[in-house]
């Protein structure tokens, strides 16, 4: 994830552990990847940013169910 046209929508934290979501923008769309402390997990692709976001948007409150607390 070196291109410069990505964003951190969020964090969240649980005990000593974080995930981050971050979005970037691709030649032919936009990738939407969850990095659990520094390491890769999930990555997705869509046709919009608009798409990407609203993704990301119902995973964090998924988390956010499970316990995890949003951190900046």
């Amino acid at each position: 994830m070196t291109d410069d046209l990505r964003d951190r929508l969020w964090r969240v934290r649980r005990r000593t552990h974080r995930i981050d979501a971050i979005v970037r923008q691709l030649s032919d769309g936009w990738e939407l990847t969850f990095v659990r402390n520094d390491k890769p997990m999930l990555s997705s692709i869509f046709g919009t940013r608009s798409k990407a976001v609203s993704d990301a948007d119902r995973r964090l409150r998924e988390l956010q169910r499970a316990g995890w607390t949003v951190h900046w």
